[in-house]
């Protein structure tokens, strides 16, 4: 089982301003990539009481469950941070690989891999590096940030003193906030004096998880409002469209009929009239305690395990990515119908660069990303997500979001005979859609009514649009990445880097070496001296390399399905770990662990179970491993080396560690494994 480690608060400010200062990027995300605001454009949302400066932001999943993945995420332009589900069991074995974006997008893992302390841990380092981001003047154009919880998956473990640690955690981290501030490097001390936020969030997004009844769906949000105090989303399945109802979307409409979804799904889950009655029960008992309530659509859908990707022993797997989108967009569609605008719409399902608009224009908020991030480009792709709304935004002449809502599907006159308006109101703003004048002065007090109908009738057009579009069916999305036959080693690649943005946890990395051919000895002890031979060689044919961080990569094995060569660059690749600590916890994986040594940097690595040393001193190398410990001169083996061995020492591990040693530890270096040396330098 792999085990993620967290970064070190000090590693990863020294890793993010120093990769800021030297390479124009922070996480290996392009200074140029980064969000920022469109003068004139008001993209921010009311939710849940706060302000949040767009609608966007990352779905509860890969993406935000350590402070990078959060950061990363803030940069791309979420300020809606959905953290990671949290629960009870915090020693779950999630299966691996359980990422497959072959083509619509499948997985296995559905909790958090970190405990319960770590999660808190690293969702408050998360904002907390929001802050010094904001402080350094990136992103601070955009600067209202809502984090927004989520736990699941049943009353008891929600109840638990280990959930509600969390939960208290979250509503005051004072403490965790004191110590972390502790950690900032003094050469970034002036961070230490931030106002850094203590009330990390106050609003949970409920993940019901699949086959969670509805007595218990509402004895949770009972618990969680009444209780602990919160505003609370609950996410809903895409099963509550009905057997019927979903295959005539997924299978008929989409095409997707090797997709199979089990009868158990339905039988498991919450119908519709059940979760009209339950929201019904909820909405007024949550608005007479002040909170408010609310609904997500869509959590992913159950199918069979048909891939032949994910281990035999998991019956089911989770669909995302495009045909999900329409599924998810017919509940809006139907929940609107019943409940009006009243209920709060959170969204999440197949959205990309192509429809975020689109379902911003349906007034959802937040509107929540995962598949596509984990498509090439990764955290990239956001940048292209706001430049098409603002430019859908400039083709109707609407500066905010709500003024957007009333343009975007085209039944701004529709939603506005539905309110009944004066003659003279209602001919107000007919002139003011005609004219591209303002709505909001025009309809006065009546224009939040106004969006409110918009809301709803643009539900209704876009889910029948979504449903027709062939971008979500089965035959657009059946190509999987290309391989070209040949398989990955520890040096050399295509080095197309499409490996390093796709990571979620930004596990991937790339490095220089040496270019050319290297003799590899062997040194056999003869009486007082050595002997020398050669045996064969090393060639590193491209200087370009990739890496990958050994502590934060837990195996998903999206990287190998988006790589174009097989064996992927997770298994393949030079592995480093962050710590002695993590290099000896995971002894079934071999890699690198670097360290200072008494007079330079330090290397041990891990072949085939076998763990040797390189040190860099003043007149060379140390190395020594199981039976040998030498000193040398890798420019003059036979002319230097001194030390003993119980029989011949082969040197190519020699050859392999020191060029990655220097290279990924040497000046100029910036990734986790530079940063660690350094502690923040």
């Amino acid at each position: 089982m792999v085990q993620l480690a967290p970064v070190p608060f000090d590693i990863l400010i020294g890793r993010m301003f120093r990769e800021l200062k030297e390479k124009k990027s922070i996480f290996d995300l392009p200074a140029q990539r980064f969000v920022a605001a469109y003068p004139g454009h008001d993209l921010s949302v009311a939710f849940r009481g706060r302000r949040a400066a767009t609608p966007f932001g990352p779905a509860a999943g890969p993406h935000t469950q350590m402070a990078q993945n959060i950061a990363l995420s803030w940069l791309a332009g979420g300020r809606v941070i959905e953290c990671k589900t949290v629960q009870v069991n915090d020693a779950i074995e999630v299966p691996r690989p359980c990422i497959d974006m072959a083509t619509v997008g499948y997985n296995v893992e559905w909790s958090q891999e970190l405990t319960v302390q770590q999660s808190l841990e690293e969702y408050v380092k998360g904002a907390m590096l929001i802050e010094m981001l904001k402080a350094s003047g990136i992103g601070a154009s955009l600067s209202d940030t809502v984090f927004d919880m989520s736990v699941g998956y049943d009353l008891a473990g929600i109840r638990s003193a280990k959930v509600r640690g969390f939960l208290d955690g979250m509503l005051d981290a004072t403490a965790v906030v004191d110590r972390l501030r502790s950690q900032i490097p003094s050469q970034y001390g002036k961070f230490r004096d931030l106002p850094f936020p203590t009330r990390i969030s106050d609003s949970l997004t409920l993940s019901t998880f699949h086959g969670c009844p509805p007595n218990e769906i509402e004895g949770i949000v009972a618990h969680l409002i009444g209780d602990v105090g919160l505003d609370v989303v609950i996410k809903l399945n895409p099963t509550l469209l009905g057997r019927e109802a979903l295959d005539a979307i997924l299978r008929d409409r989409l095409g997707y009929h090797d997709i199979v979804v089990p009868d158990r799904a339905f039988a498991d889950d919450a119908t519709w009239p059940e979760v009209v009655d339950l929201i019904g029960r909820l909405a007024p008992f949550a608005a007479g305690r002040e909170k408010s309530l609310g609904v997500k659509f869509s959590n992913t859908l159950v199918v069979e395990n048909t891939s032949g990707f994910f281990p035999a022993s998991e019956p089911v797997m989770y669909l995302s990515g495009p045909p999900l989108h329409p599924l998810a967009i017919a509940l809006v569609a139907r929940f609107r119908n019943t409940f009006g605008d009243r209920v709060p719409v959170s969204f999440s399902g197949g959205i990309d660069e192509g429809n975020f608009a689109d379902a911003v224009g349906l007034g959802l908020k937040p509107v929540t990303v995962c598949s596509d991030f984990l498509k090439f480009g990764g955290y990239r792709r956001g940048w292209r997500y706001f430049g098409d709304l603002v430019k859908r935004m400039d083709a109707v002449g609407a500066k905010d979001i709500e003024v957007f809502t009333l343009h975007a599907h085209g039944q701004a006159e529709a939603a506005l005979a539905d309110l009944g308006l004066s003659a003279d109101r209602d001919a107000r703003c007919r002139a003011a859609l005609a004219a591209g004048g303002d709505p909001r002065q025009a309809a006065g007090d009546a224009f939040a009514a106004w969006v409110s109908a918009a809301r709803v009738r643009n539900s209704a057009v876009y889910a029948e649009r979504a449903i027709a579009d062939r971008r979500y069916g089965a035959a657009e999305n059946a190509t999987p990445p290309k391989k070209i036959g040949s398989s990955l080693v520890l040096f050399d690649c295509l080095t197309c880097d499409k490996c390093i943005p796709v990571c979620p946890n930004d596990a991937n990395f790339s490095f220089s070496v040496p270019v050319g051919e290297t003799p590899v000895e062997r040194l056999t002890p003869k009486g007082d001296g050595w002997a020398l031979e050669v045996t064969g060689s090393v060639w590193v044919r491209k200087p370009h390399q990739i890496g990958a961080f050994a502590d934060v990569c837990n195996e998903c094995g999206h990287c190998d399905v988006l790589c174009p060569e097989d064996g992927g660059p997770y298994k393949s690749k030079p592995l480093f770990f962050g710590s002695r600590e993590t290099f000896e916890a995971a002894p079934h994986r071999d890699g690198f662990v670097v360290e200072p040594g008494p007079e330079g940097a330090a290397m041990l690595g891990r072949f085939r179970g076998e763990t040797v040393r390189v040190e860099r001193t003043s007149a060379g190398v140390r190395y020594s491993g199981q039976g040998f410990d030498l000193a040398l001169d890798p420019g003059d083996v036979a002319g230097s080396v001194s030390g003993a061995a119980d029989g011949p020492v082969d040197l190519t591990r020699l050859r392999i560690m020191l060029p990655i040693l220097d290279a990924v530890a040497g000046p100029g270096a910036v990734n986790y494994v530079s940063a660690g040396l350094g502690r923040g330098a």
